[in-house]
């Protein structure tokens, strides 16, 4: 299918035939139809795969034949809620280029920097709004926001909000938004919250599935290196001697763990930089500047800083500390093989991590292989893994498939599977 077949007036085809669009992705085949029939949708798709335009098309288009078709008083019509700063940027930027020939106003709110331009730009009553929860309740009580002409309301990444403790946050602002409007809420995953607050605030919503789990996680070559906590860095600088390592995001649990490896890195000669919540937005926008135009090789980060980030060509994901939420580990490792294209993810376990690597393991639904030829290679003893399998398989029950580790470890046995 080509995006002239779903009905997108021209002035958003051209900007789409400037950008080399041709054909929509599935999400973008699936919702744009949907959306622009004035329906509620659910919207379950991992990064890379294009939402953003599966939206933002959808809401310049009615925004534009609305103002064709009867005179409209300018006021806020649009709300697009997201979790981190990066995010909010990028989407602004997406509703600029798809309505770049129209006269259709977005504007962008986050915290973390001053807030003149902000309610500069809000004085001037922008149509779109796109923004993260905690400046937006500020800029609220403060008055500079009106929803009461709303009628469009997207909650993006909703599952991040949750990681995040925003979903309190969330419920505040919809609580503020008028009951009549058209719903849009995407998620990767859906939680038991994240299922309540959609039944809640969504009415008969249709909910499109793409990029299953399963799709996302055998387009990319895994490997796990079981490595004692105090050797990773090691291991780390041991990696990056090989060549074909382009650029690597890497992940750490903490942002003084971020810091702490970039400065090991470049204090080894790796030029590298760190982005986390500390950072301020212009050092982090410069940080993620320099890793996209390669000007450094290796970016380190945690997940709050790193969700949404869009990132073109990544070689390789490197998960220096493993995520604590199973889910986490796909958003991780798919950044290197974004829409469908093939990457590389390598994951350091540590003797306290290995229930981690178990839960993840058991998530995706398949073992991921090690890599036992490494200077720093950690054997961890039959008490700990047999103890971490006597743990972990209490939920056995709601799980179609997982992975237990054998008593010996993956030497001689690896692990066996249950269905």
């Amino acid at each position: 299918m080509k995006f002239t077949e779903l009905g997108i007036i021209k002035p958003i085809l051209n900007a789409l035939i400037q950008e080399g669009y041709v054909e929509p992705t599935p999400i973008q085949e699936r919702a744009i139809p949907i959306l622009l029939d004035g329906k509620d949708m659910i919207g379950s798709a991992q990064t890379g795969t294009g939402k953003t335009a599966a939206f933002a098309i959808p809401i310049l288009q009615k925004l534009s034949l609305e103002r064709l078709n009867r005179p409209i008083e300018k006021k806020l019509r649009t709300l697009v809620l997201t979790p981190t700063r990066e995010l909010a940027i990028q989407i602004k930027d997406s509703f600029r280029i798809y309505g770049k020939e129209l006269s259709i106003k977005c504007v962008v709110v986050y915290g973390g920097v001053g807030q003149k331009l902000q309610t500069d730009a809000l004085l001037k009553k922008p149509e779109i709004l796109v923004a993260t929860p905690g400046r937006l309740l500020d800029l609220y009580g403060q008055g500079f926001l009106d929803f009461s002409g709303l009628d469009y309301f997207v909650l993006d990444e909703a599952d991040r909000m949750l990681d995040m403790g925003f979903i309190h946050d969330v419920r505040r602002i919809i609580r503020l938004l008028p009951t009549k409007r058209q719903t849009m809420l995407f998620s990767a995953t859906m939680p038991k919250d994240i299922r309540e607050l959609a039944a809640s605030i969504l009415i008969d919503p249709i909910r499109i599935m793409v990029t299953p789990v399963e799709t996302t996680v055998e387009a990319i070559d895994q490997q796990v290196y079981y490595v004692r906590k105090h050797d990773k860095i090691k291991l780390l600088l041991e990696i990056l001697k090989d060549s074909r390592i382009v650029s690597a995001l890497i992940f750490t649990r903490t942002k003084y763990q971020a810091n702490k490896v970039a400065k090991e890195l470049m204090a080894n000669g790796i030029d590298a930089d760190a982005i986390h919540g500390n950072k301020s937005q212009t050092a982090r926008q410069l940080a993620l500047g320099h890793f996209k135009q390669k000007k450094i090789r290796a970016l380190v980060a945690t997940d709050i800083a790193a969700r949404g980030l869009d990132i073109e060509e990544l070689s390789h994901v490197i998960n220096y500390d493993l995520p604590e939420v199973p889910e986490t580990y796909i958003h991780r490792i798919g950044r290197t093989g974004r829409a469908g294209l093939s990457g590389s993810a390598i994951s350091f376990c540590g003797e306290e991590e290995v229930g981690l690597l178990f839960d993840i393991e058991q998530h995706i639904g398949q073992a991921i292989p090690e890599v036992k030829d490494h200077p720093f290679r950690a054997i961890f003893s039959p008490e700990v893994k047999h103890k971490v399998t006597i743990t972990q398989t209490q939920d056995l029950p709601k799980h179609p498939v997982v992975n237990i580790f054998s008593p010996r470890g993956r030497k001689g046995g690896g692990s066996r599977r249950y269905r």
